[in-house]
């Protein structure tokens, strides 16, 4: 170790630190503009300049701290009358070409300028009081530059240069002045500009900002947006460096079923992206699929924790997503699990719900084996009517049901015929491979969300003649958009817009859907009540043989005399002390998560939901509810160096099957896999947000002094 004394402190550290840093480490504060922890010393802004002996002997050397190494007997003052002088003729030097207008600016309020103008004590007229003449550029993506806030410290070029590798800024010679500006003069995307917003994370003023797509945005909102905050830059960058099976260890840390997500995850993450900005976002949940497809090595199997047994039980009532993420972690964190399943197979609409050709079932199972295989127990064909009952038999229990029975409108004529169906059961005797030819030849579906568009693709690939229709105009239906073209694409005969008077026939045969047309309708969610402007001589009836009801689900807990716990009208748990669905319920020890309490939802958000309520659990057995783990190693660096015409790489998309061959082949999925090279591609498009995230905050002098 190296001794030195900074104002009369002896501080002892290691060889090679920089005095600026030694004086940081002993919570003494030297203030700096240009200097910043993720970049090498410049020296150029002169604040952080100090006066140094060696012995304490000999005439004092001024020198900047920040390029200064540490040795042994040296003796250094940092607020001598002489520094004091020099740092602030350094600061009106700065601020005589630096506005005034402090009210307007981006950074006010955390401005390093502004913090240290503070410190030095310089007074404010030595600002520019006169009206600024060149405006913001927001020519480019993402970022705003404003050369009138630039003090010229040169975080940002050397943070794109020395850390980033691009080159996309660089100082020039203006009329008046040096500013920074791209190589080509023009747009940052022309110059191979990355976006990764590390120049703004540097930038000490309001010269270099982000254009937040709305309030509150993380450094990284491809994460943020992620319910269950998956590290997506690091599982893409594994990608991109061809480890396929790292990527996936990276997902596992937060969600056990990758392959699941990966083909039909909603990916809000991509409504994130801010790749958007630029042009279009990254391709995220198919380079998750793809990762899962290409995952031979398995380098994440057997890491992470396995705390050791607690003698606790457990029960979770419910196999879908939810249910089994909860029991997944509950095992882990050392508890006795047991999951409940009323249906035949575990799994919930990842095997009795969600279509074949857009889950495969084997990839799902093996997924499933994985949990069980861990050591999670299981019963099938046992449904729970009274959990109080079943609290008496564990130390807790998670009520994980999600929303597993179909609503009919009971109020529609001919909706209790015997011809007349849910969605929920139909897709669950079609995943269980069962005789469908009840349903006759033609069927009409009702109700334009997912699920209407999940039973009628499924039945048009069985060969049926398939009608959905929907109260929602075309523009209003509540499927994505690829949902209602594919399914169009295949063969379904789509009727937005039509309202519904009564099925028709007899209690044992269907003959038709009476409907009329509506140019449009709204919904009062506290009456449920539909208002419509129909269209005079509209009606008309569709043939059919039966008729599927796709307008909704309820957890069916109200269904049971005395399930046990307080619910709601609609039938979720209630939380006493709120009132309200939450992971609380009426009886001690009793919980709940998922759709049980949110209502129909998506997979991930049932995933992000059951790693919420599992620490609640732990704790509530006397754990310490942690269940945040590392499975594979991150790369040091995100990508670095150039990419050829990065800002404008297209996104790579999918094959789509041509649509007679996937109806004709049935269960295979619409889209074809990403081949290696697609992939990397695809992953070499990434911003790597997450390199500013890992960009130290500026130290500012209050809180040092605050500190000390």
């Amino acid at each position: 170790m190296i001794e030195l004394t900074i104002n009369g402190v002896v501080c002892r550290v290691k060889p090679g630190t920089k005095v600026l840093q030694a004086a940081a480490d002993n919570g003494i504060y030297i203030p700096t503009l240009c200097n910043h922890p993720a970049l090498e010393p410049w020296g150029g802004c002169r604040m952080c300049v100090v006066e140094v002996r060696h012995s304490g002997e000999g005439e004092a050397s001024v020198i900047t701290a920040c390029t200064l190494d540490a040795e042994d007997g040296m003796v250094i003052e940092t607020d001598t009358d002489a520094i004091k002088r020099q740092r602030k003729l350094a600061m009106e030097l700065i601020l005589s070409n630096h506005p005034a207008e402090c009210d307007g600016c981006p950074k006010y309020g955390n401005c390093e300028l502004q913090s240290m103008i503070q410190y030095i004590g310089v007074s404010a007229v030595r600002t520019v009081h006169k009206p600024m003449t060149s405006p913001r550029n927001d020519e480019n993506p993402i970022i705003s530059h404003d050369m009138k806030r630039c003090i010229k410290c040169g975080r940002c070029v050397r943070m794109c240069h020395e850390v980033r590798g691009v080159n996309a800024i660089d100082f020039a010679r203006g009329k008046k002045n040096t500013v920074i500006v791209s190589p080509t003069n023009g747009l940052l995307i022309d110059s191979n500009c990355r976006f990764c917003t590390a120049c703004v994370a540097v930038c000490p003023t309001g010269s270099i900002v982000e254009r937040l797509k709305k309030e509150g945005q993380e450094p990284v909102p491809c994460r943020q947006e992620c319910p269950a905050h998956i590290d997506i830059p690091a599982y893409i960058r594994a990608v991109r460096e061809g480890k396929p099976g790292d990527a996936v260890g990276i997902i596992r840390e937060k969600v056990p079923f990758p392959l699941t997500l990966g083909y039909i995850c909603n990916h809000l993450c991509e409504g994130g992206c801010k790749r958007t900005d630029i042009n279009d976002p990254l391709s995220i949940r198919n380079l998750k699929r793809f990762a899962v497809e290409h995952d031979e090595a398995k380098p994440w199997e057997d890491k992470g924790f396995h705390k050791t047994r607690t003698g606790r039980r457990v029960a979770v009532v419910g196999s879908g997503p939810c249910g089994l993420t909860a029991a997944y972690y509950l095992n882990k964190l050392g508890h006795e699990v047991t999951v409940l399943e009323k249906r035949p197979q575990l799994g919930g609409p990842m095997t009795s719900g969600i279509p074949a050709y857009r889950l495969p079932i084997e990839g799902v199972q093996a997924e499933i084996d994985y949990i069980i295989n861990a050591g999670v127990k299981y019963e099938v064909n046992r449904e729970i009517s009274d959990v109080a009952a079943l609290r008496k038999e564990y130390d807790a229990v998670l009520v994980a049901v999600g929303v597993s029975k179909g609503k009919k409108l009971n109020a529609l004529p001919g909706a209790s015929f015997d011809k007349v169906f849910t969605a929920i059961d139909v897709l669950a005797g079609l995943r269980a491979e069962q005789d469908i030819s009840y349903l006759g030849k033609t069927v009409c579906v009702i109700g334009g969300g997912s699920v209407g568009f999940d039973v009628a693709r499924s039945l048009v690939r069985k060969g049926l003649t398939v009608n959905l229709a929907c109260i929602e105009q075309a523009e209003h239906i509540l499927a994505d958009k690829e949902d209602q073209i594919e399914g169009v694409e295949e063969g379904i005969n789509l009727l937005p817009g039509r309202s519904f008077e009564a099925i028709e026939g007899t209690q044992s045969v269907v003959t038709g859907l009476r409907v009329h047309s509506v140019l449009s309708s709204t919904y009062d969610r506290a009456t449920g009540k539909v208002t419509e402007v129909a269209v005079e001589g509209s009606r008309t009836v569709i043939p059919c043989d039966s008729v599927i009801f796709a307008t909704g689900q309820y957890t069916g807990l109200q269904d049971f005399e005395n399930f046990g716990i307080e619910l709601n009208a609609m039938g979720y748990p209630v939380d006493p002390a709120t009132g309200k669905s939450g992971f609380y319920t009426s009886l001690d020890g009793v919980f709940a998560a998922g759709d049980a309490i949110t209502g129909i939802s998506f997979v991930i958000k049932a995933i992000a939901s059951a790693r919420e309520v599992v620490p609640i659990i732990d704790r509530y057995l006397g754990g310490d509810g942690q269940i945040d783990e590392i499975l594979v190693e991150r790369t040091a660096d995100p990508f670095i160096g150039q990419i050829e015409n990065f800002g404008r790489l297209p996104r790579v998309e999918m094959e789509v099957i041509a649509p007679e061959e996937r109806v004709r082949n049935g269960n295979e999925n619409v889209y074809k896999t990403f081949t290696c090279e697609q992939a990397c591609n695809e992953a070499q498009r990434c911003l790597q947000c997450d390199l500013r995230a890992s960009i130290p905050k500026p130290v500012f002098w209050a809180d040092v002094t605050k500190e000390a």
